[in-house]
């Protein structure tokens, strides 16, 4: 099964494609996407594929996960979702656990965005989320930023609590990609709850990198945005 599909992601690889997303994910030397190979596929055409695949199972994802070829991991991430979202308790939980065990396989911040919020963030929605503040406090730059995007699921059922106390202990982290993430889920957390928001901004906007701070306030009036802006 998994040979199959492979074999159909690598008929739509597109070298021109490729060359643009590996300079797009930063995959140079030194660069967060080093070593990270592109067969040039569009996002569609691999959820359309993954779609075929549904009943994988978490050892033939796993050989997928394994790879360094991007769309190879990004449409087992797609499949993972999918059996996730029509799995029983028990099942949901080996996804989590699995997914858990393969961090270190979602290494770029399209494979953190489309799937750790709808696989951490579900199942931890009721659940205790300490795990993700150890993730928070971790060294390792795809940990930090599942820390945060994860909370995107609780940002929607009006949770706020989590992503703001993890927003405060990445505050002064120096990644750029992290200081968009921050920034990305407050202004989720805006959209919910405009108050929430500005009453984090309000105590910590002044110690705020200036790119976690624009995209976090990209909704705002042009007079409140120039009043944050203002340093």
């Amino acid at each position: 099964m998994i040979a199959q599909l492979k074999e159909e992601l690598q008929k739509q690889a597109n070298p021109e494609q490729a060359k643009i997303l590996k300079r797009f994910f930063k995959t140079g030397k030194g660069q967060y996407g080093e070593g990270d190979v592109f067969l040039g596929i569009k996002v569609p055409i691999q959820r359309a594929i993954a779609k075929k695949y549904t009943k994988s199972s978490l050892e033939q994802l796993q050989e997928l996960l394994n790879t360094n070829i991007h769309e190879y991991r990004f449409t087992s991430l797609v499949i993972l979702i999918n059996k996730y979202n029509n799995s029983d308790e028990q099942g949901k939980k080996e996804v989590y656990e699995f997914y858990i065990q393969n961090i270190k396989n979602i290494n770029n911040w399209d494979l953190v965005d489309i799937s750790c919020p709808n696989i951490i963030g579900d199942y931890l929605l009721e659940k205790d989320k300490t795990i993700l503040y150890d993730f928070a406090k971790s060294a390792h730059l795809w940990t930090k930023r599942i820390a945060i995007i994860s909370t995107l699921r609780f940002i929607k059922n009006n949770q706020f609590e989590d992503t703001l106390n993890i927003a405060e202990i990445l505050l002064k982290d120096k990644h750029d990609l992290l200081h968009k993430a921050v920034g990305w889920m407050l202004r989720e957390v805006g959209k919910k709850n405009q108050k929430a928001e500005e009453a984090f901004l309000d105590r910590y906007y002044r110690q705020m990198p200036r790119t976690m701070l624009r995209y976090s306030i990209e909704r705002f009036s042009e007079e409140k945005k120039k009043y944050y802006m203002k340093k």
